[in-house]
């Protein structure tokens, strides 16, 4: 379901598997090689074979901060953006995003809420659902 200008708005705990999320949807997307927590970097862009991934931690930056970046250019892209921490950016975030909670239960167990807001996100929770996903 990649297409360009997807926004997924990550969320969880310190640890909860944020990045390993990101790194699993951009090796589904075509992206070879290492992708790591851009925590220091704020955003890192890596080339896929399908789309573009647009890997943003925003945990270290204010609202004020985060909103000099320019963060529009990468929302409403050609490829795919993947925001840790969006919570802290939810005034920033384009109207229409799929936010996904991901909640450490201990141990290797996780799980994954997801909220689709508008379309086509909030068809894609209703598809998996209809498929045997439990979730909002």
């Amino acid at each position: 379901w990649a297409v360009p200008g997807m926004v997924l708005a990550l969320d969880g705990d310190l640890g909860a598997g944020k990045t390993r999320f990101s790194q699993a949807f951009a090796k589904s997307i075509g992206i070879k090689g290492i992708v790591n927590s851009p925590t220091f970097t704020i955003i890192k862009e890596y080339e896929g074979a399908k789309l573009p991934l647009y890997h943003m931690d925003v945990y270290r930056l204010s609202l004020e901060e985060a909103d000099e970046l320019g963060l529009d250019d990468y929302f409403y892209g050609d490829g795919v953006t993947i925001v840790e921490w969006a919570s802290l950016i939810t005034d920033l975030l384009p109207p229409e995003r799929m936010q996904l909670y991901i909640e450490h239960l201990g141990g290797e167990k996780r799980r994954i809420s997801l909220s689709g807001i508008g379309a086509p996100y909030a068809g894609w929770c209703s598809q998996l659902e209809a498929m045997g996903a439990s979730g909002t």
